[in-house]
């Protein structure tokens, strides 16, 4: 599987782990950066890594940032990407059969090296259910226009 990694300073050392791993699994893993522990921007390596998964160069994607909440946000700010954070295997084989998410996203300072691989692992292997899902994961990138009354 083709496979875009980001991450920012606070996750630096998590994303070479984990882009490690994943080519020993076998997967192409295209690795974006960044690369060190210098201050940098969450937001500019969730879009390059959302860029990844819209222009279909990579097929599925693991953001990581200190908590995983901003680079997720940023992530999902690309209507081609649904991005989950998660910090256990349940969740991540969740939104992938409920949610079909194609971004997995994890916080470097609260999950362990063995549990964001667990995450990882059940979140590649994992197909999307499908079925009613379907319509739900639909409205996710074609939302509905709702009156809102005052």
């Amino acid at each position: 599987m083709r496979i875009a990694i980001a991450s920012d300073h606070a996750a630096y050392e998590l994303k070479a782990v984990l882009a490690d791993w994943l080519r020993a699994e076998g997967h192409d893993v295209a690795d974006l950066g960044t690369n060190g522990p210098e201050s940098v921007d969450y937001p500019d390596y969730g879009y390059r890594l959302a860029s990844a998964i819209a222009d279909g160069s990579a097929e599925r994607g693991v953001a990581l940032c200190g908590s995983g909440i901003g680079i997720s946000i940023s992530v999902n700010r690309n209507p081609a990407c649904r991005c989950a954070l998660v910090s256990e295997p349940l969740s991540a084989r969740l939104s992938r059969e409920h949610n079909d998410a194609n971004v997995l996203a994890l916080g470097a300072r609260l999950t362990g090296i063995d549990m964001a691989k667990a995450c990882i692992a059940a979140f590649l292997t994992t197909d999307f259910a499908g079925d009613r899902h379907a319509r739900r994961v639909d409205k996710l990138s074609n939302p509905p226009q709702l009156e809102i009354s005052r």
